[in-house]
């Protein structure tokens, strides 16, 4: 940025210089034209011829004073048109031009470099008191060269000087903007996995970096969280795991200890069937959640009725809820059609209804109700368990979360239903709500687009 910044004044500034010089040395060399022509003017005014053509200057001596008070070196010649200078007065000693030739009375103002140093000078063709002459002006350029050098010496100094101290304060400037970012990159260094919990310094930097520190904080704050759930739900898969591979290992153990007859075999057998069940269940809604973490699931989108999709999930779990002395009433107003995968939906809402039945009291009733509304096609499963406390809502889709009722959760759940049922209804560009009351029940609504 010091580079950058330094390079534009530097440019900016080369160009004021040199445009300065230029228009000055322009101005020095339009004086010096002027000054020839003004001396050609006086002369023709002021000289006087008599009658035999030879001319005079009586204020002569007034104009070399008044020449010498002005600085540098004026001369004026006046030639006679067969080439004899009759008249010359000067204010330095002026080399000897020659007598002025054709080439230099069409020339105009010119330079000639002569051992005095440079002159501008001019010849012309003038009649005086009916008397043909030439007269020649010569003004010196070493003063005006001088002051031009001497210009351009200060343009050099102020470029330098401006240089100087704009490179020393902007390099300044830059380091105190951009040293809250060092620090700030200083800082994130020293965030690794296992301090996730520090933050950037809230020490304000100016509205961009404290934009950029803020976007920082909250990336670190959802990594902090994902690796929060991360070793929660490893924990918690762990020792879903550990269960049933633990509980077989225990009924095999024991069958093998002493014999037993076939009976009692098959009753243990049974059992680390039963186990081996919930293990595989278990496994597959990792998997399904796995993959729908990492995008890829692959869903087969299709036109399905959600109504008639409810109805068979009803018709599946009807024998569970009848186990119970509960009734499992499904009803829907038409066909709902929405575009999905018809096998990711049957267990979502077979999710659904079976956490209802299981949490459900005895000898309750349970609703499945299917609708086509505004925000697009709803399922909603309505129990009258437990409810979920208020402070636990937040959290009922968070795989194997454990609240005061997950702790009397069955013990053949997996604690993933309702995780799967959220990536289903996120995966179908949808959502999952809940609606609850303690004592009175919890209503679970799946909105899907139509």
């Amino acid at each position: 940025m010091t580079l950058w910044g330094g390079l534009i004044v530097a440019l900016g500034l080369t160009a004021y210089s040199i445009a300065v010089g230029l228009s000055y040395a322009a101005h020095v060399n339009a004086e010096l034209n002027r000054s020839v022509h003004e001396d050609l003017e006086l002369a023709m005014r002021s000289v006087q011829v008599s009658a035999h053509g030879v001319p005079t200057w009586p204020g002569a001596s007034m104009w070399r004073e008044v020449r010498e008070e002005e600085g540098g070196g004026h001369a004026i010649e006046v030639w006679s048109s067969d080439a004899r200078r009759l008249l010359a007065v000067a204010t330095i000693d002026l080399p000897d031009l020659g007598a002025p030739d054709a080439a230099s009375l069409a020339a105009g103002p010119r330079t000639v470099d002569l051992p005095g140093g440079p002159f501008r000078v001019l010849a012309e063709r003038v009649t005086i008191a009916g008397f043909p002459f030439v007269v020649r002006m010569a003004v010196s350029e070493r003063s005006a060269r001088k002051e031009v050098r001497a210009l351009w010496r200060e343009l050099a100094l102020i470029w330098l000087a401006v240089m100087s101290v704009g490179g020393l304060v902007g390099s300044l400037l830059v380091q105190r903007s951009l040293g809250p970012l060092a620090r700030m990159a200083e800082h994130a260094r020293r965030i690794t996995a296992e301090r996730l919990g520090e933050r950037l310094s809230p020490d304000d930097a100016g509205l961009e970096l404290n934009q950029l520190r803020d976007a920082f904080n909250e990336t670190l704050a959802r990594l902090q969280r994902s690796f929060d759930e991360l070793r929660t739900f490893t924990s918690y898969a762990s020792h879903e795991l550990r269960t049933p591979l633990t509980a077989v290992r225990s009924v095999g153990e024991v069958a093998l200890r002493t014999p037993r007859s076939a009976a009692e075999y098959r009753e243990a057998i049974g059992t680390m069937l039963e186990e081996t069940d919930k293990l595989a269940r278990l496994v597959n809604g990792l998997l399904a959640l796995a993959r729908a973490d990492a995008g890829g699931a692959k869903l087969r989108f299709e036109s399905v009725d959600l109504s008639a999709l409810a109805q068979d999930v009803g018709g599946d779990l009807a024998v569970l809820a009848e186990e119970r002395d509960q009734s499992l009433d499904v009803r829907a107003a038409g066909p709902v059609f929405v575009n999905g995968d018809r096998l990711a939906l049957r267990q979502a809402l077979r999710n659904l209804v079976d956490n209802a039945i299981r949490y459900a009291p005895r000898g309750s009733r349970i609703e499945v109700r299917v609708a086509s509304g505004a925000t697009g096609a709803v399922v909603e499963v309505r129990d009258s368990g437990p409810g979920i406390p208020a402070g636990e809502r937040d959290h009922v889709f968070e795989r194997f979360f454990r609240g005061d009722a997950g702790r009397s959760r069955p013990a053949d759940g997996t604690g993933l239903g309702l995780s799967i049922v959220r990536a289903t209804a996120e995966a179908h560009g949808g959502r999952v709500e809940l609606d609850s009351e303690e004592s009175v029940g919890s209503t679970f609504r799946l909105i899907l687009p139509s």
